[in-house]
């Protein structure tokens, strides 16, 4: 824009002195028809010259933090004042040193969870009265994976225990809901028969001896078991519900995993993945999390139906589908959305973790009134 109306006030001028006979109006029309062809000259120079070096990013950055792109930026040589990085998700340019060579740096944020393809950056070399621009292009697409965000778990406090709200970062704020982060606890209450796939440690052989019949141990809250953590992402309501689901599915393992470790069973996978305490296992995990996808398979219900207490994560409005199948004994069901009429024990990365048996109460007596 600039450099046409340069160009149009250099031909005024020269018009103007042949229609006035002014020979004095033809030095400033021409100096500006000049200097326009002295500056396209000159950026085409430079910006022919001119190469970036981009430097490596990191492989994998979490939700929110900053991706850098590094270049450094070659001339050749030739000086030009005018240079700047811009990238189409950078909110601002970010002005090069004259000096060659010269090293720049631009953040680019807003990069979603996921696998994700980031585009060079561009160099725009300028002349120093911005009449003329060219483009550099910085090498070829970076690749990086975008880890979900690790967010606090928020207790919820009964009404007129006095404590108000909490955080779930150690033992103390959880036992007033019956979450916790330590492994939840079994006692030993009763038989049932034997699940295909328990453990020979669970079966009571005196019953199996007298009567010939395979029975189990029926365990309740109380012994030595770490929790299971379901993502249910097969019906998922949108991309933004998905997110969340997983950023509560990976904030509960970080929470629960320290205290005596977990299990995480995503949507799609037959077996669960085993934390450790030591999180030596977390790199694995939340990887694996960053690229959860929605409209897959449900998550296996004999894996959820075997644990003793599970936290099934759910990216539906409607999360006691796949849990009415599961049949699983314990644990806490986490939506994406608030489920009206009930309270929800605790809250992580915008969604509500609800006790399954409240849950379960709440259904029989919905059935109960419509009966």
């Amino acid at each position: 824009m600039a450099t046409r109306a340069t160009l149009v006030l250099a031909a005024a001028l020269a018009l103007g002195a042949v229609a006035f006979d002014s020979p004095s109006l033809y030095v400033p029309g021409v100096a500006l028809a000049v200097i326009v062809l002295l500056a396209r000259l000159w950026v085409r120079a430079v910006a022919r010259h001119t190469r970036l070096e981009p430097e490596p990013g990191p492989w994998t950055i979490v939700e929110d933090e900053p991706y850098p792109l590094e270049v450094v930026v070659r001339t050749g040589g030739l000086p030009l004042p005018g240079r700047r990085l811009v990238h189409p998700l950078a909110e601002d340019a970010v002005p090069v040193p004259v000096r060659s060579p010269a090293r720049a740096r631009l953040e680019v944020r807003s990069l979603r969870r996921g696998r994700r393809a980031v585009e060079p950056v561009v160099l725009l070399v300028t002349d120093p009265l911005r009449l003329h621009t060219a483009q550099v292009q910085g090498g070829g697409t970076s690749q990086v994976l975008v880890l979900p965000r690790i967010e606090p778990v928020v207790v919820k406090e009964a009404a007129g225990g006095g404590r108000g709200k909490g955080i779930l970062d150690g033992l103390d704020g959880a036992g007033a809901t019956g979450l916790d982060t330590r492994p939840i606890d079994f006692e030993i209450d009763g038989l049932r028969p034997y699940r295909h796939g328990s453990p020979a440690s669970r079966i009571h052989w005196p019953t199996v001896a007298r009567r010939r019949e395979m029975m189990e141990h029926r365990l309740v809250a109380g012994g030595q078991a770490s929790p299971l953590v379901v993502l249910d992402s097969s019906d998922a309501d949108d991309s933004e519900a998905l997110d969340r689901a997983v950023r509560a599915a990976a904030s509960l393992c970080v929470h629960l995993a320290p205290a005596g470790g977990c299990g995480l069973l995503l949507t799609g996978e037959r077996v669960p993945l085993e934390i450790d305490p030591k999180l030596h296992a977390w790199p694995q995990a939340h990887a694996r999390l960053a690229v959860v996808r929605g409209g897959v398979s449900p998550p296996p219900t004999r894996r959820a139906s075997m644990a003793e207490a599970v936290f099934w994560v759910s990216a539906s409005s409607a999360p006691l589908g796949g849990l009415r199948a599961a049949g699983v004994a314990a644990g806490f069901v986490v939506s994406a959305f608030p489920l009206p009429g009930t309270a929800s024990a605790f809250t992580v990365a915008g969604c509500h973790g609800y006790p399954l048996a409240a849950l379960r109460r709440r259904v029989r007596a919905v059935e109960a009134s419509a009966a």
